[in-house]
Protein backbone atom coordinates (compact mmCIF):
# COMPACT_ATOMS: atom_id res chain seq x y z
CA UNK A 1 0.00 0.00 0.00
CA UNK A 2 2.53 2.46 1.02
CA UNK A 3 4.47 1.85 -3.00
CA UNK A 4 0.96 2.90 -4.62
CA UNK A 5 0.43 5.83 -1.81
CA UNK A 6 3.69 7.13 -3.26
CA UNK A 7 3.32 5.95 -6.45
CA UNK A 8 0.00 8.38 -6.81
CA UNK A 9 1.41 11.14 -4.19
CA UNK A 10 4.57 11.65 -7.08
CA UNK A 11 2.29 11.66 -9.84
CA UNK A 12 -0.66 14.18 -9.24
CA UNK A 13 0.26 16.21 -11.56
CA UNK A 14 0.55 14.08 -14.43
CA UNK A 15 -2.84 12.74 -13.05
CA UNK A 16 -4.23 15.93 -13.35
CA UNK A 17 -3.28 16.33 -16.60
CA UNK A 18 -4.51 12.92 -17.70
CA UNK A 19 -8.34 14.29 -16.21
CA UNK A 20 -7.87 18.02 -17.76
CA UNK A 21 -7.58 16.00 -21.07
CA UNK A 22 -10.53 13.87 -20.53
CA UNK A 23 -9.42 10.96 -18.28
CA UNK A 24 -12.46 9.89 -17.03
CA UNK A 25 -12.24 8.60 -13.28
CA UNK A 26 -12.61 4.91 -14.33
CA UNK A 27 -10.05 5.26 -16.76
CA UNK A 28 -7.28 6.52 -13.40
CA UNK A 29 -9.13 4.02 -11.44
CA UNK A 30 -8.06 1.24 -13.83
CA UNK A 31 -4.52 2.25 -14.35
CA UNK A 32 -3.22 2.34 -10.79
CA UNK A 33 -5.39 -0.97 -10.43
CA UNK A 34 -3.28 -2.76 -13.18
CA UNK A 35 0.02 -1.09 -11.61
CA UNK A 36 -0.76 -2.94 -8.25
CA UNK A 37 -1.61 -6.11 -9.87
CA UNK A 38 1.57 -6.11 -11.60
CA UNK A 39 3.44 -5.25 -8.95
CA UNK A 40 2.17 -7.64 -6.70
CA UNK A 41 1.94 -10.43 -8.91
CA UNK A 42 5.51 -9.65 -9.94
CA UNK A 43 6.39 -10.01 -6.19
CA UNK A 44 4.07 -12.71 -5.59
CA UNK A 45 6.65 -14.81 -8.48
CA UNK A 46 10.03 -13.98 -7.17
CA UNK A 47 8.82 -14.60 -3.87
CA UNK A 48 8.24 -17.99 -5.15
CA UNK A 49 11.03 -18.93 -7.15
CA UNK A 50 13.11 -17.66 -3.88
CA UNK A 51 11.45 -19.99 -2.08
CA UNK A 52 11.79 -22.79 -4.30
CA UNK A 53 15.51 -21.71 -4.78
CA UNK A 54 16.29 -22.33 -0.72
CA UNK A 55 14.55 -25.30 -0.99
CA UNK A 56 17.13 -26.34 -3.44
CA UNK A 57 19.87 -25.15 -1.40
CA UNK A 58 18.57 -26.99 1.73
CA UNK A 59 17.65 -30.15 -0.48
CA UNK A 60 21.48 -30.28 -1.47
CA UNK A 61 23.24 -28.72 2.27
CA UNK A 62 21.66 -31.52 4.42
CA UNK A 63 21.51 -34.95 3.32
CA UNK A 64 18.83 -36.88 3.81
CA UNK A 65 16.36 -34.39 4.07
CA UNK A 66 13.86 -33.35 0.96
CA UNK A 67 12.09 -30.13 0.92
CA UNK A 68 8.58 -30.58 -1.32
CA UNK A 69 6.08 -28.38 -2.46
CA UNK A 70 2.85 -28.12 -2.76
CA UNK A 71 0.87 -26.93 -5.81
CA UNK A 72 -1.94 -25.61 -3.82
CA UNK A 73 0.27 -23.75 -1.40
CA UNK A 74 2.48 -22.27 -4.48
CA UNK A 75 -1.07 -20.90 -6.06
CA UNK A 76 -2.56 -20.18 -2.73
CA UNK A 77 0.80 -17.68 -2.08
CA UNK A 78 0.44 -16.67 -5.28
CA UNK A 79 -2.60 -15.33 -5.06
CA UNK A 80 -2.23 -14.15 -1.43
CA UNK A 81 0.26 -12.01 -2.61
CA UNK A 82 -2.04 -10.65 -5.54
CA UNK A 83 -5.36 -10.27 -3.77
CA UNK A 84 -3.31 -8.19 -1.28
CA UNK A 85 -1.77 -6.05 -3.87
CA UNK A 86 -4.88 -5.34 -5.16
CA UNK A 87 -7.19 -4.13 -1.77
CA UNK A 88 -4.16 -2.28 -1.06
CA UNK A 89 -3.78 -0.97 -4.14
CA UNK A 90 -7.24 -0.03 -4.51
CA UNK A 91 -7.90 2.41 -2.36
CA UNK A 92 -4.78 4.42 -3.44
CA UNK A 93 -6.01 4.19 -6.95
CA UNK A 94 -9.43 5.15 -5.56
CA UNK A 95 -7.99 8.59 -3.98
CA UNK A 96 -5.85 9.28 -7.37
CA UNK A 97 -9.59 8.45 -9.18
CA UNK A 98 -11.20 11.43 -7.14
CA UNK A 99 -8.53 14.43 -7.21
CA UNK A 100 -9.62 17.57 -8.58
CA UNK A 101 -7.98 18.46 -11.72
CA UNK A 102 -7.45 22.14 -10.99
CA UNK A 103 -6.23 20.71 -7.82
CA UNK A 104 -3.87 18.08 -9.13
CA UNK A 105 -2.41 20.71 -11.48
CA UNK A 106 -1.72 23.28 -9.41
CA UNK A 107 0.09 21.09 -7.21
CA UNK A 108 4.05 21.03 -7.39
Amino acid sequence: MNIMLVSVSERISEIGVRMAVGARRSDILQQFLVEATLISSIGGIAGILVAMLLGVAINVAVPGFEVSYSTFSIGAAFLTSTGIGVAFGFFPARRAAFLDPVVALSRD
